[in-house]
């Protein structure tokens, strides 16, 4: 499995640094920050009501940081931190898709309040061209 192709490196650089970033800063999130996240979440997939709402955003610190350091070490391989890219993003955009309030009535766009969750479509595009570069490289071997 080949590593990391320098044309890969602006995309992991991008998306590695901007979710790195939102990772660290979810570390130290206050009550209010931490019940707002989690309320969101818990509302696209009601069994996360079972975690409280600052364990829950620990968590997802955790994912973000371990996401955007994949993304952003060159011996990771370029599809093993597309798949982490896309397990993550995935999320995002379900979560997304399972909120009415953040969509236009009757449509796939996002309102005023979605824009900011539905923007994370690209980092799903980006995370599955990694991943699918990576599958067809090893065939063509």
């Amino acid at each position: 499995m080949r590593l990391t192709r320098l044309g890969d490196l602006p995309a992991r650089i991008a998306t590695g640094g901007f979710i790195l970033h939102t990772g660290i800063q979810k570390r130290s999130a206050d009550t209010q920050t931490a019940e707002t996240i989690h309320a969101m979440a818990a509302g696209a997939f009601p069994f996360l009501n079972a975690i409280p709402p600052e364990r829950f955003v620990r968590f997802l610190s955790i994912a973000e940081m371990g996401t955007g350091a994949a993304l952003l070490t060159p011996f990771v391989p370029t599809a093993v931190a597309g798949a982490a890219l896309t397990g993550f993003s995935g999320g995002l955009v379900a979560m997304y898709a399972r909120t009415p309030a953040l969509r236009n009535p009757g449509s796939i766009w996002p309102n005023d309040n979605g824009i900011a969750v539905a923007k994370d479509v690209w980092m799903l595009g980006i995370g599955l061209g990694f991943v699918l570069d990576g599958l067809s490289r090893s065939r063509c071997r």
